[in-house]
């Protein structure tokens, strides 16, 4: 602040001209840039229009004390040193005075040597102070820029999640032609109701990535019973059955889908406790799983099979609705009633839109926190 030679700028208050004088002509000779002020009023006003590093101050002054001008100054100017002079020894003036913020106290008369040894510790430590907080404060902005770093590496690997999602949906595709489309509408129909149902954004994510995959365990079935034209054997089902253990078993493993495997092992489930592989009931059913339900006869009764045509979305709601409480929850069914069919077209064409033109899924698809837009054997 101030000369560049100087060690510091300086203020010296005191109502008595030759304290001021006497003080100030020493500090400049040991290489103290200073000036001088007889009241705290008016060394306010000076160190507003200047900077200081450090204020040496009388405490009794007539008009505003000593013990006031610390009070303030130190409030304005917290970046300057105080040290505090006065004619008393008295312990509890010298504590309060270092609870304002003094950095030491002097009795008079003064020794020369202890106030410019007085001087240059308090200095010393307001330095000190400078350094910490300018590098706090660099600890700060490095902490902020690895953060930011953070997240864009974790953006890319949420999008590179996405893109083993999609690879895997398409390999799910390739191998059951019949329900090619399947997993995605699902998904979809899922966002719908569970974002009405109310559950979070972290429940979201997990319902779609578990819904999108439920069906991945069917990797592990062999085609004479996956592409089996017609009703299964009674020993074929129970292999057919075997794809959520498989699915759960795969998906599990995977850090960032185990969360989601949950809806992979229960998706077979029933509400009235008839489902498979554990034969849960009612809430012991995760609620993604629940809601999957609903999602998942929605698309198996309204698409196109090889034994037989789409049924209306009529006959969909109905034979939802008669399952209530028994395969379904009585809630996801009253919510998925409350939706428009439109709702369900949309998502259906969309979906046939991206299939046709080869798009692939839109990067939100998998955020963080997904938005709504707007069964086949085994």
């Amino acid at each position: 602040m101030g000369n560049e030679d100087s060690k510091g700028r300086v203020l010296v208050l005191d109502d008595e001209p030759a304290v001021c004088a006497l003080l100030s002509e020493r500090l400049s000779m040991e290489g103290y840039d200073c000036r001088t002020s007889s009241s705290g009023e008016e060394a306010l006003t000076v160190m507003q229009r200047e900077s200081f590093d450090l204020v040496i101050s009388d405490i009794r002054m007539p008009g505003m004390s000593g013990m006031q001008f610390l009070a303030e100054a130190h409030q304005r100017h917290p970046h300057s040193a105080y040290v505090m002079v006065t004619a008393e020894d008295d312990l509890r003036v010298a504590i309060q005075a270092m609870k304002q913020g003094a950095a030491d106290y002097l009795v008079k008369p003064i020794q020369l040597d202890a106030l410019l040894a007085s001087v240059q510790r308090a200095l010393d430590v307001k330095r000190l102070e400078a350094e910490l907080e300018k590098y706090r404060h660099n600890l700060e902005e490095m902490v902020e820029a690895r953060t930011r770093q953070l997240q864009a590496a974790m953006r890319r690997i949420e999008l590179t999640y996405d893109e083993t999602l999609e690879a895997l949906g398409a390999a799910l595709d390739l191998r059951d032609t019949e329900t090619a489309g399947h997993s995605e509408r699902v998904r979809r129909y899922c966002l719908e109701i569970a974002a009405v149902v109310g559950c979070s954004n972290e429940e979201l994510k997990q319902i779609s990535r578990g819904a999108y995959l439920h069906d991945i365990g069917k990797i592990g079935i062999p085609d004479s019973i996956l592409l089996k034209e017609g009703k299964l054997l009674s020993e074929e089902m129970a292999v057919m059955q075997t794809h959520v253990r498989i699915g759960y078993d795969l998906v599990c493993r995977i850090a960032f889908l185990a969360p989601a495997a949950a809806i992979v092992l229960t998706h077979q489930e029933r509400y009235d406790g008839t489902g498979y592989p554990q034969g849960l009931m009612g809430s012991e059913i995760p609620i993604g799983a629940r809601v999957f339900a609903v999602a998942d006869t929605l698309d198996a009764m309204t698409s196109d099979r090889p034994y037989r045509r789409a049924l209306p979305m009529a006959a969909a709601r109905a034979e939802i609705q008669r399952e209530s409480g028994r395969q379904f929850d009585p809630e996801i069914v009253r919510v998925f009633l409350s939706l428009p069919d439109q709702t369900w077209e949309n998502i259906r064409m969309e979906v046939a839109g991206r299939r046709v033109t080869g798009r692939a899924m839109p990067a939100t698809a998998w955020r963080s926190d997904p938005k709504p837009s707007g069964s086949s054997k085994g």
